[in-house]
C-alpha cells in the first residue's frame, strides 16, 4: 500500500527501530515511542473497523435501491463466522472471504478461501463459504463439488443442501434438486434452510409446469417467510399459468405493497402491467 498515512506509520516505525538498535540508546524513552505508536495505530483500527462497518451497511442500501435484476439465488446473510485463529493463517482467509461475500466481490472470495483451504486443506467452514462464492459468481458445478464435500462430512448441513438443491434447479437437474430439497424440509433444522427449500421446490414444480404442486409449496414459504418478496412474484406466476389469474393479480399486488423498494416487489409491479395490457406472462421461474 502506498497510502501517505500508512508510509508515515512505516516511517515513525522504522525510526523508532533505529534509534533502539543505536549504541547507547534511551531505551525508556524508545519504550515511550514504541507505546505511542502502537495506542495510535489500535485506535486507527478501531476507526476503520467502524468505517468498514459502515461501509457495509452503504452495500446494503444499494442493494435494495438497485434496479438490477435480481437473483433467485439464497440469501448470503447470516453472523460473521467464529473462526479461531490458527497458527497457518487460514482463519483470516476464512474471515476476508466472508466479508467480501458480504459486500459482492465473489472473485476476491474465491481466491481468499482457495488460499485458506490451501493453508488449511478440508476446512469445512472454508469449504461451505467457498460453494457460496462459487455458487454466487455461478461457477455452480464448481460450487457442486464443495458443497458435496460438505455434506459427505455434515450430512445434516441444510444450508448446504438447499445451496445443492438451488444449482441442480439451475442446471436443470430436477430430480436431484428435489431429494436434497425435500431432504432439508424433512431435517427441519434450519429455518432459513427449511424456508428456501419450500421455494426452490415452488420452482421446480413451475418449471416442470406443474402449478397446483407449485402454488403448494410458495404459499407455504410465504406463511413460513412473508418477506421473501420473490415468492410472491413466484406465486403470482404460479397462479396465473395455471388459469387463476385474479389470484395471480391480488398476489403481484400483496408482493409490491409488502416492500416497494425490494427489486422483486418492482418485478410484481412489472407483472401487473404485463397483465393490465394483456401481455405474457413469462413461463421459465429462472427468466
Amino acid at each position: 500500500m502506498t497510502d501517505p498515512w500508512l508510509s508515515s506509520l512505516r516511517t515513525q516505525l522504522q525510526a523508532i527501530a533505529g534509534r533502539l538498535d543505536a549504541p547507547g540508546a534511551d531505551r525508556d524513552g524508545v519504550k515511550r515511542e514504541i507505546i505511542a505508536l502502537f495506542k495510535r495505530v489500535d485506535g486507527a483500527l478501531t476507526d476503520l473497523t467502524q468505517i468498514k462497518d459502515e461501509i457495509r451497511g452503504l452495500v446494503e442500501r444499494y442493494k435494495q435501491g438497485n434496479s438490477v435484476a435480481p437473483t433467485p439465488a439464497p440469501q448470503f446473510t447470516g453472523a460473521r463466522p467464529a473462526v479461531h485463529a490458527d497458527h497457518l493463517g487460514a482463519s483470516t482467509y476464512i474471515e476476508k472471504g466472508w466479508s467480501l461475500i458480504s459486500l459482492g466481490d465473489y472473485r476476491g472470495a474465491i481466491q481468499a478461501l482457495d488460499k485458506a483451504l490451501s493453508l488449511s486443506p478440508g476446512a469445512v467452514e472454508a469449504q461451505s463459504l467457498l460453494g457460496w462464492a462459487q455458487m454466487l459468481h455461478e461457477d455452480y458445478d464448481d460450487a457442486l463439488g464443495n458443497f458435496s464435500k460438505v455434506l459427505m462430512k455434515e450430512p445434516a448441513n441444510a444450508l448446504a443442501r438447499i445451496n445443492v438443491g438451488y444449482i441442480c434447479l439451475k442446471k436443470g437437474i430436477f430430480g436431484e434438486a428435489i431429494e436434497h430439497l425435500s431432504k432439508a424440509i424433512r431435517l427441519d433444522n434450519d429455518r432459513k434452510a427449511t424456508l428456501y427449500a419450500h421455494y426452490y421446490l415452488g420452482l421446480v414444480y413451475l418449471e416442470r409446469e406443474m402449478y397446483e404442486d407449485a402454488q403448494s409449496f410458495l404459499r407455504k414459504t410465504l406463511k413460513l417467510g412473508p418477506n421473501l418478496i420473490e415468492a410472491y412474484f413466484e406465486l403470482g406466476r404460479a397462479l396465473w399459468l395455471g388459469g387463476n389469474r385474479e389470484e395471480a393479480v391480488r398476489t403481484w399486488t400483496d408482493g409490491y405493497k409488502a416492500n416497494k423498494f425490494n427489486p422483486w416487489a418492482k418485478r410484481c409491479q412489472e407483472m401487473l402491467d404485463v397483465a393490465a395490457a394483456g401481455g405474457e406472462v413469462p413461463r421459465s421461474p429462472l427468466a
